[in-house]
C-alpha cells in the first residue's frame, strides 16, 4: 500500500498493489450475463484473488463486455481496433499487450482473455496517456500491469484521486518497473477481494466479469 500526497502534503489516495509471480500463480477470467458481487464470484470460483475487469454495457438486463472477452476458449464480443490493451492467458502464462502494436488475430487461440482501455503504460515503460488527452476527471481506478520480469500487478486506487493522465504519469515514473499497464473499469466497478486472509475493497456495482488468480500453475 502506498500513500499518495498532494502538493499541500495532504493524503489524497491509497494505492493498493498486489504483485504476482507467475511461477506461483495462474490467472483466469470469468464472465456471466448476470452480474455478481466479488464475494459471490469468489465463492463460485474459489479463487484466491478476484478483481473487477473491463468495461461493459447492459442490453435488456443482460450484461455484455465491451471489447473481446474469452472464457474457457469461448469468445464473447469483438476486438478493439487501433486502441486499448489485452490480457491473454494460456495454460500457466498470462501476458499483456498493446493492441496498436500487436492487434488481436482471430486465429490466435487463448484459454482466456479480456480487453480494456486506455493503455496507461506503453510497452517498454513509456507514458501511455499523455497530457493532451487529459479530461481532468478523477475517479476510482483499477489497473492491471506487467513488469519487466513478467510478474502481473493488480493496482487499485479506490479513493477517486487520479485522473487517467495523472495515473499514467505516476505509474510510468514509479519504481514498479512496469513494462505495460492497462486501465480497467473504474468508478463504481473498482474492487478487489483477497480470500485468505480476507481483504476486500468492495465494488459499488455488481460485476459481469472478473479477473481471477489461483495458487500454482498446474
Amino acid at each position: 500500500m502506498i500513500k499518495i500526497y498532494n502538493a499541500q502534503n495532504q493524503q489524497v489516495e491509497l494505492l493498493y498493489i498486489w504483485r504476482l509471480d507467475q511461477n506461483y500463480f495462474r490467472l483466469d477470467v470469468a464472465y456471466d450475463e448476470r452480474p455478481k458481487s466479488l464475494e459471490t464470484w469468489q465463492k463460485e470460483t474459489n479463487a484466491v484473488l478476484v478483481m473487477n475487469a473491463g468495461f461493459f454495457r447492459v442490453e435488456n438486463e443482460r450484461y455484455f463486455p465491451n471489447g473481446l472477452t474469452i472464457v474457457k476458449g469461448e469468445t464473447f464480443g469483438s476486438s478493439f481496433n487501433g486502441y486499448g490493451g489485452m490480457l491473454t492467458i494460456n495454460e500457466d502464462r498470462a501476458e499483456l499487450r498493446w493492441l496498436v502494436a500487436r492487434p488481436y488475430n482471430p486465429y490466435e487461440q487463448f484459454q482466456a482473455a479480456l480487453q480494456s482501455f486506455p493503455i496507461l503504460v506503453k510497452p517498454g515503460g513509456e507514458l501511455g496517456f499523455g497530457a493532451e488527452r487529459e479530461d481532468n476527471k478523477p475517479a476510482r481506478r483499477t489497473v492491471i500491469g506487467q513488469d519487466r520480469e513478467g510478474r502481473i500487478l493488480f493496482i487499485v486506487a479506490p479513493q477517486g484521486y487520479f485522473t487517467l493522465h495523472k495515473l499514467s504519469v505516476y505509474l510510468t515514473e514509479s519504481d514498479l518497473n512496469l513494462d505495460i499497464a492497462v486501465n480497467l473499469d473504474g468508478g463504481g466497478s473498482t474492487g478487489i477481494l483477497i480470500a485468505n486472509p480476507l481483504e476486500i475493497i468492495p465494488s459499488r456495482t455488481m460485476l459481469p466479469f472478473v479477473i481471477l488468480a489461483y495458487p500454482g500453475n498446474e
